[in-house]
């Protein structure tokens, strides 16, 4: 959430100006959700709002705008199928805006919110043809309305959340690597750890950070509340003082052990054993029960697709 802030930040700061296309309404079925943007350069652009023609007519008008000098936004409703023949068939609405060195008091603000981790609002307001950004503390305030007439919109509102699920990672064998890679691209605060037993000699470039067993339960204790823990490690000896860490601590919103149903009844045993009796939280095998292969690859798009539906937003 919080990438294109730290980005458009220091591309102003540098002394550059560029563009930035939000998704601010979305009808329908559309290829991408409010809140989707672009930040555009006259010569390359990050992010995305879905591609295809949408995408491409919305690169064309930014940088059209970077052209001009008495504009500094745009507000315009896309009809897919009608205008431009996308099959989606809904209607998205886009704020073109132009950032530069007038953008940095609201950027530097943006920063500073995200840097506390918690949900701020970004506001935009219109008046006189001109577009003034600031930064606004969460409130429960009704969504702006998408079908509102153009001509009639004085503010845009969306709420700004920086802090991501956190999710810890035990393991750097096959499947530990797996899912690092998986993971990298997805909007999750992940700490991959492991102990030096777990390395692979194939794993020479590895992020995981490398520490003692007992090190690995210490880093449960110190995991914020609700936080995601996944355990693939060398040993299932390791695997069960995790598990058996993570259940005793209880506050945490999703744990997901390697292994099969047979693993999973055996470690049940032993938990009883220890006095660990709530287990109907514990998820093993991990990842959605429809991938079936047991490939490091497709078990960690199956842990993605799973804990990405655990942590979606709820549709509005």
């Amino acid at each position: 959430m919080s990438e294109w802030i730290a980005q458009a930040r220091a591309a102003v700061k540098a002394g550059e100006r560029l563009a930035m296309v939000t998704v601010v309404g979305a009808q329908g079925s559309t290829p991408r959700e409010t809140g989707a943007r672009m930040l555009v350069w006259p010569d390359h652009f990050t992010g995305t709002i879905g591609g295809g023609s949408l995408e491409r007519q919305a690169l064309d008008q930014a940088r059209k705008l970077l052209t001009q000098d008495g504009r500094r936004h745009a507000l315009q409703d896309y009809p897919l199928g009608p205008l431009l023949g996308q099959c989606c068939g809904g209607k998205v609405r886009l704020l073109v805006e132009q950032l530069d060195g007038a953008s940095r008091p609201w950027l530097d603000e943006a920063v500073r919110a995200c840097a506390e981790r918690e949900p701020f609002v970004l506001q935009a307001e219109f008046e006189d043809g001109a577009i003034q950004r600031s930064v606004q503390a969460a409130t429960q305030a009704p969504p702006d309305d998408p079908r509102t007439p153009i001509p009639e919109v004085r503010r845009l509102s969306e709420l700004m959340k920086p802090a991501k699920p956190k999710l810890v990672i035990f393991g750097a064998g096959h499947i530990g690597q797996a899912v690092a890679r998986a993971f990298a691209p997805l909007l999750f605060d992940l700490e991959w750890l492991a102990s030096r037993e777990d390395l692979r000699p194939e794993a020479g470039d590895t992020r995981a950070e490398v520490m003692s067993e007992d090190d690995l339960e210490a880093c449960i204790e110190a995991a914020p509340p609700g936080a995601l823990y996944a355990i693939f490690t060398h040993s299932h000896d390791l695997d069960y003082r995790l598990t058996r860490a993570v259940l005793k601590r209880g506050d945490f919103g999703y744990l997901g052990l390697i292994g099969s149903q047979t693993k999973r009844v055996r470690f049940e045993r032993r938990l009883h054993d220890d006095g660990v009796d709530d287990l109907s939280r514990l998820t093993c095998p991990i990842g959605i029960p429809s991938l079936k292969s047991k490939a490091p690859a497709v078990i960690a798009v199956a842990l993605a697709a799973e804990l990405l539906q655990l942590t979606q937003e709820p549709a509005a």
